[in-house]
């Protein structure tokens, strides 16, 4: 393979050093909702944290990894391109955080999100194209195609966010639609494509054929429900008839799709693919937390749960971080480590062991607090018990990415695990 110009290694570093800024912003977060801190809006630190965490880690970390794809594949193109929107992405994502700290949704923070957006849509024309030239032999790309598409449909909540904040309009049913149709089509579309893209990937490698029929499955019945599953994120509006019923036949087939996973997991057990203990760990609790997702998502389907669950925010939050840190997040982790134990190298696991404690710690804290609403006792000093959570989520993911920046090795990357 010739050498090319991006270095998939360093924006993985990059990316877990913004995973520990995103975990600082936090912290800082809980501490201000328990203690004084009148130099910060917790309204505009919220606002930075969250786009901070989409643009800077989440997304700067899967297409690092799905470049990565392409330079496996011995593709003949000129990847300079793909440094250069890296770039781009990682200053829009420090852009946006310092904007929205200092000012919220003001010129300066709606210019870097504009810009992201660009961004994105960059990327999405250039790997759309380049991706035409590698040989797909196990329906992987239809992943990668789906989750760029999906990428660019989501833009359209951000536009439309926007556009409701620039024009002071204040309808609060707009403002939240527009709010979920971004978030609904990052998490379920666009996170989840790509990261189930490569795994199906990593599972190539195995030439496992429960794999790709389970493969095309799971593909069909996430494509068919991603754009109808919205409607179970605005239940509780005085939506359509029409829309509530597409809403409800997509909850029901996506809990098939529990089936498949539940199949799928069983069968790479069966074939024993070589996988390390801490990988399994972190797959196994994102293949968990995909499965809770699905059900807590399905039971919007009752207005009464929708209106609970939607108008209680520590839910919204606990259900935000299960997709965010449960699906996603771990799954990132465990996909870094498997590229890590073919060098003979891993992520400290000691490091996530606290992050993953800490992760369900805090899950099991936030969703409890939903017991107030129904007139029951909720666990006694939540807040601080979430701002201990907060800081143990830092702790572990700084002895995270202090271990794999410290590295002497390179890691390469361009190793079989995804081609």
């Amino acid at each position: 393979m010739k050498p090319v110009n991006f270095n998939t290694n360093a924006w993985v570093k990059i990316a877990l050093i913004n995973f520990l800024l995103v975990a600082l912003a936090g912290i800082l977060l809980r501490y201000k909702i328990n203690f004084s801190l009148p130099f910060i809006n917790q309204k505009y630190l919220l606002h930075g944290h969250s786009h901070f965490a989409f643009v800077g880690w989440v997304s700067l970390s899967l297409m690092a990894l799905m470049v990565n794809y392409l330079i496996k594949s011995d593709v003949k193109i000129n990847f300079k391109k793909y440094k250069w929107i890296l770039i781009a992405n990682t200053i829009t994502a420090y852009g946006m955080l310092i904007a929205f700290i200092i000012q919220g949704y003001a010129l300066f923070s709606i210019t870097f999100s504009t810009l992201s957006i660009f961004v994105s849509y960059t990327f999405i024309y250039s790997y759309w194209k380049d991706l035409k030239q590698v040989k797909d032999t196990f329906a992987v790309h239809i992943w990668f195609k789906t989750a760029l598409i999906i990428w660019g449909i989501s833009s359209i909540g951000a536009f439309s966010l926007a556009y409701l904040m620039a024009k002071h309009i204040t309808n609060q049913d707009l403002y939240f639609a527009a709010i979920y149709f971004f978030l609904h089509f990052q998490y379920n579309g666009w996170f989840l494509f790509v990261c189930l893209g490569l795994f199906f990937s990593y599972l190539k490698n195995t030439n496992s054929l429960p794999a790709l029929i389970f493969n095309k499955r799971i593909y069909l019945l996430l494509a068919i429900t991603v754009a109808p599953s919205y409607f179970l994120s605005i239940m509780w509006l005085k939506i359509p008839v029409y829309m509530y019923w597409l809403a409800a036949i997509s909850g029901v087939i996506q809990l098939f799709m529990i089936y498949y996973i539940v199949k799928l997991v069983r069968e790479i057990i069966a074939i024993k693919i070589s996988i390390s203990p801490l990988t399994k760990f972190l797959w196994s609790l994102s293949g968990f937390a995909l499965i809770l997702k699905i059900v807590l998502q399905s039971l919007s389907v009752f207005p009464y749960l929708a209106q609970f669950a939607f108008s209680f925010r520590p839910i919204v939050i606990g259900y935000l971080h299960l997709s965010f840190l449960g699906v996603i997040s771990f799954f990132i982790l465990g996909y870094i480590n498997e590229v890590l134990r073919r060098s003979n190298l891993s992520l400290n696991k000691f490091g996530v062991w606290i992050l993953v404690f800490a992760v369900i710690f805090q899950e099991v804290i936030l969703m409890s607090q939903g017991l107030e609403v129904l007139n029951k006792q909720a666990i006694p000093y939540a807040p601080k018990w979430l701002f201990l959570s907060a800081i143990l989520i830092g702790s572990g993911l700084f002895l995270i990415a202090y271990k794999f920046i410290k590295l002497k090795k390179n890691v390469d990357f361009a190793d079989k695990i995804a081609n």
